[in-house]
């Protein structure tokens, strides 16, 4: 090996153990490389730890190697079977009920009999004239058109990320072990950073997102980010419901992205090639947990980690179920 390779090695190790806020520039990684521009080629996994990031390449209606579906290629834990995945509480999954019985989202997207996510994005927006509005979505959750024809949702085991989230008091251990197991998912987002928007003053960062439920109640949602499974900044919202169509509506609308979040996205950006930007994420996780504000009881608990999507299409996500056996 010679000492050019030994240097590009050393960079980027010390690369993957940086958290989000120690983010260095561009022009600091080509220098400690030694190359103006490095070839994109995957990012070599830390030996003995999992290839957290494998995913598919392709694009929407493609279809999706066998090998290549979970976020993980060597689990330290078994894993559920994609088909026909076990029988969930508050689930009609069986194989003796795929007929239609009950709704089309039960077991294909996330939601629980109380609660269920209809839209989630993250966004940023530049609003000028009327017909010169424009808004660039960076990771975009849809579930408002499921139908029986969907796959049911892959099982992934809780105890392969908790390394990647909080272990104090209100961490995802301790959440998944008080329950209820059918609330608890997973997302890998592979979130589009290519946008023709500058940043510059009237540009808006924000959050959206809609869940519905049979029952009239309060609810509180708590965003943590953390780095390094540790937490760097919470927020904390209330919504009311709403009475439409028969159901309850929870919008919380256009919610201000965080300025950790927003410099984070910047940072991210300056990075010169997408492993890089990759590296970086692998140590990047958002837990988000829905709970009801009057009972304290949890409704949703979503654990996201992300990549960089390199696909035409923009924005890519898969959802899992987090069992634990």
């Amino acid at each position: 090996m010679n000492m050019d390779q030994v240097a590009k090695d050393k960079a980027l190790q010390s690369m993957a153990a940086m958290s989000s806020a120690q983010l260095i520039s561009a022009t600091a990684i080509q220098s400690k490389l030694g190359v103006p521009s490095i070839s994109q080629t995957p990012f070599p996994p830390t030996a003995g730890s999992p290839d957290f990031f494998q995913f598919w390449p392709g694009g929407p209606g493609q279809p999706r190697p066998t090998q290549d579906v979970k976020p993980f290629s060597q689990p330290p834990y078994p894993m559920q079977p994609a088909a026909p995945p076990p029988p969930v509480p508050g689930y009609n999954a069986s194989p003796a009920s795929l007929s239609p019985t009950g709704p089309a989202w039960q077991g294909r997207s996330i939601g629980t009999p109380k609660l269920r996510l209809v839209e989630f994005m993250a966004f940023m927006e530049q609003q000028g004239e009327p017909d010169a509005y424009n808004k660039h979505l960076y990771v975009h959750i849809s579930q408002s058109n499921l139908s029986y024809n969907d796959a049911l949702l892959e099982s992934v085991d809780v105890r392969q990320i908790y390394d990647k989230f909080p272990e104090k008091k209100g961490g995802l251990k301790e959440l998944y072990e008080k329950g209820p197991p059918n609330a608890f998912f997973l997302v890998k987002f592979w979130a589009d950073l290519n946008t023709s928007i500058q940043d510059e003053p009237g540009v808006f960062y924000g959050v959206s997102s809609q869940y519905e439920s049979p029952e009239n109640m309060t609810i509180t949602c708590s965003s943590k980010v953390c780095s390094f499974g540790k937490q760097v900044v919470e927020k904390v919202e209330t919504e009311y419901a709403r009475f439409e169509n028969g159901r309850f509506l929870y919008r919380i609308h256009r919610s201000p992205m965080c300025e950790y979040l927003i410099n984070f996205i910047h940072k991210l950006k300056q990075l010169p090639e997408k492993y890089m930007m990759n590296s970086v994420l692998e140590n990047f996780t958002i837990l988000q947990v829905v709970t009801n504000r009057d009972t304290q009881e949890l409704l949703l608990c979503i654990a996201y980690v992300f990549e960089v999507s390199t696909s035409e299409h923009g924005a890519q996500h898969h959802i899992y179920r987090l069992v634990k056996d």
